[in-house]
């Protein structure tokens, strides 16, 4: 079974390929400055220590789906459950079970990729998932 299956297999078919997208999202968002943009977020939210530890090639420090609904901005998150079809609380949860592992994997080396790069590594994490 796949990182994305394991994280998200609670959710129907659609519902767990819609958390997927919106995660991967999340992580490309050009207009949010890419990884660094989001990591950036957590930092001014004062999770940096947090985000930076699923960059980090050590263990990867969680996060509750409130910290990361505050990170985030409820206004996001509630946009984000509208596009997936799911209450902001189960989205939070979702997110705060899968951002750190997706990062965690576009980053295996402790560094944030180019764009180029990402978006390989994002095309691989979606292939783990079995072609869904």
């Amino acid at each position: 079974m796949g990182l994305l299956d394991s994280v998200v297999g609670a959710l129907g078919g659609q519902e767990q390929n819609s958390v997927v997208t919106q995660v991967m999202a999340l992580i490309n968002n050009p207009n949010g400055g890419g990884l660094a943009g989001l990591l950036q977020q957590f930092k001014a939210g004062g999770l940096g220590h947090v985000a930076d530890s699923w960059v980090g090639t050590g263990q990867n420090l969680p996060i509750s789906a409130e910290q990361l609904q505050c990170v985030l901005g409820s206004e996001q998150v509630q946009q984000m459950a509208a596009k997936v079809g799911i209450s902001p609380d189960m989205l939070s949860g979702q997110l705060a079970k899968l951002l750190p592992q997706a990062v965690d994997k576009v980053t295996p080396d402790g560094n944030i990729p180019d764009q180029g790069a990402l978006q390989q590594k994002l095309g691989g994490l979606l292939g783990m998932r079995g072609g869904r």
